[in-house]
């Protein structure tokens, strides 16, 4: 059997599924909401198909873990015709999420935020192990401030460009998905570990820094004012595992939220980074998404 990582699951599918051809043409129907990735994972599954033709695939879609969800998270200000037409906000990363939410037993531990910080970014609330909110909607486009997507954005922003600038939908597309966030801010790069290592001498990458972890503390805010307070603080994804500045620097004035961060803890990246008796526990965790699909594949097939 073969296991796959599937973005976008559309309104309907809040589990892995077998790949046959329905699903390959529902795929297909859902490639405007995720034109970066569903495109290369349908050709993928495809491939597949074709090179070990019999052989079982299970598609394990990024958005299940939010199918939970309640109407109210998932609801967009816009006319109900739209919701009817899977106009909401789906949320990504499940598949991180439900792996380290396993690992820190969320459930157990009351309200909690994980943040998949990567070249894409998320963040989720969870109450009691069930999520509450999270910040990318429709598309993984939205939310935070990403190494090359804006995150969210003023859609008077996008009427501007259309009415006054004479940007098309494949202009628009190419500049919130790929020539945005840290890349056009930094007129750089996106890429964090090198504005990281360039923030001293260009204030450029100082500033695109700065904005991206301004990003991550009202992401926190807001998701723990939704809870009502927060338990529990969980790095994870690339830039969550790796870059203690940026977590230290987000965390910085987070203070009211009981977060206290251990520098020492912290320059180490493994486990509880903050300090003893912080109401608010800060944790690192290397996320495992190939062993959640591994899993859910064995369930669905078998072993």
């Amino acid at each position: 059997m073969v296991g796959h990582r599937i973005v976008h699951g559309g309104p309907h599918h809040d589990r892995p599924a077998l790949v046959d051809d329905g699903l390959l043409a529902e795929l297909r129907a859902l490639v405007p909401l995720a034109p970066l990735h569903l495109p290369a994972q349908i050709a993928t599954l495809e491939t597949t198909a074709r090179r070990v033709p019999g052989v079982p695939q299970v598609a394990c879609f990024d958005t299940a873990f939010h199918r939970r969800l309640p109407e109210v998270a998932q609801r967009l200000p816009l006319p109900a015709s739209l919701w009817d037409r899977g106009v909401r906000r789906y949320g990504f990363h499940g598949l991180s999420y439900e792996y380290v939410s396993a690992v820190v037993d969320a459930p157990a531990r009351g309200r909690v935020v994980i943040a998949h910080l990567g070249s894409g970014a998320s963040m989720v609330a969870l109450r009691d192990g069930a999520p509450i909110d999270t910040t990318m909607g429709l598309t993984p486009a939205g939310g935070l401030v990403m190494g090359t997507r804006t995150g969210d954005l003023d859609p008077g922003v996008l009427l501007f460009l259309i009415e006054q600038e004479g940007y098309g939908a494949e202009a628009l597309s190419d500049l919130v998905n790929d020539r945005a966030g840290l890349l056009a801010v930094s007129e750089r790069t996106g890429d964090l570990r090198e504005l990281l290592a360039t923030a001293a001498t260009d204030p450029r990458a100082a500033l695109a820094l700065t904005v991206y972890v301004r990003s991550l503390r009202q992401h926190v805010g807001a998701l723990a004012a939704e809870l009502g307070g927060l338990d529990l603080l969980v790095f994870t994804g690339g830039v969550g595992e790796h870059a203690p500045t940026v977590r230290a620097d987000a965390c910085a004035t987070l203070g009211h939220l009981g977060i206290r961060l251990d520098p020492r803890r912290n320059e180490a990246g493994t486990g509880v980074i903050s300090t003893d008796g912080s109401p608010c526990e800060v944790r690192v965790v290397a996320t495992d998404e190939e062993l959640v699909i591994a899993r859910h594949a064995r369930a669905l097939v078998g072993a």
